[in-house]
């Protein structure tokens, strides 16, 4: 049943920061005349996401920051509460990523975070594949301030709360972030946090 693809056309619709392309398509699948298609596909690169917790105080790490296309999208303020998370620099392992932004935007440096799966984020459009991972972490893992880089427009608030707070919030509408979300729902169903 995995249809017969046959791309016939891609066009730079625009190049600023990420690409964003139109492209033309022939999908053939059994039983059915091949068809021609067209869509818009955002290429934003990969990216790498983690939790933050800490089993013995039963807090979590997460970031507040502004993120325009929710401001534009109905967010009054424009804030969102998440999980630290970044972009991988072209080909960089995602495990390799997710040490440095966990740094960079926490403060934090972690040694080994433990991969817990891979999705893509929104499928339809976005090429963008997540890398998901989880990791322990004390007080004396605090190595900087983190809040993000400030070359990179980053202004970046970190937040440890505790883990039952952070589902409170889930549960009222307050964290809107899907990865968030995600890894929550990981956590709880893991019982990495009581």
């Amino acid at each position: 049943m995995v249809p017969e693809i046959k791309i016939l056309e891609e066009k730079v619709l625009s190049d600023y920061r990420y690409s964003f392309t139109k492209v033309r398509y022939e999908y053939s699948s059994i039983g059915h005349s091949p068809e021609i298609i067209e869509r818009a596909v955002f290429h934003r690169g990969n990216g790498a996401t983690i939790l933050l917790y800490n089993p013995d105080s039963g807090n979590i790490i997460l970031t507040r920051q502004f993120r325009l296309p929710t401001y534009l999208n109905g967010n009054p303020s424009g804030m969102l509460l998440e999980v630290c998370a970044g972009t991988l620099d072209g080909d960089e392992d995602p495990m390799h990523c997710i040490i440095r932004e966990t740094e960079e935007e926490t403060g934090f440096k972690i040694t080994e975070p433990q991969k817990v799966f891979e999705a893509f984020m929104s499928p339809g459009s976005v090429t963008e594949k997540l890398y998901f991972f989880v990791a322990k972490y004390t007080s004396s893992m605090k190595i900087g301030k983190g809040g993000g880089l400030e070359e990179e427009n980053e202004y970046i608030d970190v937040v440890e709360m505790p883990f039952q707070k952070a589902l409170e919030l889930m549960n009222l509408g307050e964290i809107q972030d899907a990865k968030t979300l995600i890894l929550l729902l990981f956590a709880q169903a893991n019982h990495l946090l009581s």
